[in-house]
């Protein structure tokens, strides 16, 4: 086990980007559940020892990522690579995408009432959606969802850990001192 469990911090290490757990299982020739209970274990391991790294899950794909206490000294590293922030066309697109998805570009530019494909493909670039698949329609039609790159931004395991919007609305309604049934 304990070999297993370096093999695997060492994959992880050297990819980079997530990794999808049947593609481990498959390079270390062990089943899905072993390669799961060592990376348990493993993530265990790197907690108590307060190691400066940790392993993150995203769906069924595992990452090596720096832990969050030492955010300042990454930050400090970091901090000369320009910085490429989203424009508010594209936050916007992009949580259009999450809430929806799948969806496809006509979908989004209904919601937004512009043209989305600066956003969108400013989207793809960075790796914070990707194409899903095709609707089934005439012309079939691009549908788009947000990656595992979109997830390990966001620090957010799947979908479900997204804020309900309905509740968001409701609270700022409240906040601008508007009741539910106005």
């Amino acid at each position: 086990m304990n070999d297993i469990k370096q093999i695997i911090k060492a994959l992880l290490f050297a990819w980079g980007d997530p990794l999808d757990i049947k593609t481990i299982s498959d390079i270390c020739e062990v089943d899905i559940e072993e390669i799961e209970r060592a990376i348990e274990d493993l993530r265990n391991e790197m907690d108590s020892s307060n190691d400066g790294l940790k392993i993150i899950r995203m769906n069924s794909s595992y990452q090596l990522i720096s832990r969050d206490i030492y955010f300042d000294y990454v930050k400090k590293l970091l901090s000369e690579k320009p910085k490429n922030n989203l424009s508010n066309a594209s936050i916007e697109t992009l949580s259009i995408i999450a809430y929806k998805q799948p969806v496809t570009k006509m979908q989004i530019e209904k919601i937004r009432s512009v043209k989305s494909d600066g956003p969108v493909n400013t989207l793809l670039d960075r790796g914070l959606i990707e194409e899903v698949g095709r609707l089934d329609t005439p012309g079939k039609p691009i549908l788009y969802g947000t990656s595992d790159i979109f997830l390990r931004s966001f620090g957010i395991e799947d979908l479900s850990e997204l804020p309900d919007i309905n509740m968001d609305i409701n609270i700022e309604r409240q906040d601008n001192g508007e009741s539910e049934t106005e």
